[in-house]
């Protein structure tokens, strides 16, 4: 009545076992993976460098997408499109997908494939529909972005933006001078107040000497 959920090939296996070692091995097995920051995640696509591994990657993501068009989907409305390598938005969120649904599937209970049903999937269709909307019912429509993407990546526009981040920099307190040894400051104005009515005189203190009366205790 249903399929299994994917399983990764080897190489894929073999990076969630690095990572799982990364956090739960030894001192020695942790020594042994060398920079734990350059470790490939298969989350984020980028980091997975190795021809055999971004193959196998790719493979894994297109059993996910065939997967759940299949478990997951009545109406045409909520397929993902067959276009979707074509898609960097769509990449990045199966990535993430297909992950959280193997972590889900290894837990020791249900809460987190309860929590992938009731959050992570459903969020995923939502965004789908949003950012395709029908452009790619029939076929792979062309980026409707595209021209707008270029014109942020024309010359004249790059150079607005770097003028922009140029004069903020320049507007920085630091390149004003205002971190220099600032010069001798006089003293602060005193005033004398009047104790019984708040009032504040006019002569300020220390501009004429003055001789101080003595009170005695206010009660």
């Amino acid at each position: 009545m249903v399929f299994p959920f994917p399983v990764p090939g080897e190489q894929v296996r073999l990076a969630y076992r690095e990572l799982h070692i990364a956090i739960n091995g030894t001192e020695e097995q942790k020594k042994a993976l060398g920079n734990q920051a350059l470790l490939p995640r298969p989350w984020e696509p980028t980091t997975c460098s190795g021809h055999e591994l971004r193959h196998q990657l790719w493979e894994w993501f297109e059993g996910v997408v065939i997967w759940l068009n299949r478990e997951y989907t009545w109406d045409v409305a909520g397929l993902i499109p067959s276009c979707w390598p074509l898609h960097p938005h769509l990449v990045h969120e199966l990535a993430v997908l297909a992950d959280q649904r193997r972590r889900a599937g290894l837990a020791m209970t249900s809460d987190a494939l309860e929590e992938w049903h009731r959050y992570c999937l459903p969020a995923f269709t939502d965004r789908v529909r949003h950012r395709l909307r029908a452009h790619c019912d029939d076929e792979h429509t062309s980026w409707p972005a595209k021209p707008r993407h270029n014109e942020h990546l024309g010359d004249a526009s790059t150079q607005r933006r770097e003028n922009a981040f140029a004069h903020d920099v320049d507007a920085l307190p630091v390149n004003r001078g205002a971190y220099e040894q600032p010069g001798p400051v006089g003293r602060p104005r005193l005033v004398e107040v009047d104790l019984d009515t708040g009032e504040i005189k006019d002569d300020p203190l220390g501009s004429q000497p003055r001789t101080r009366t003595e009170r005695g205790p206010r009660i």
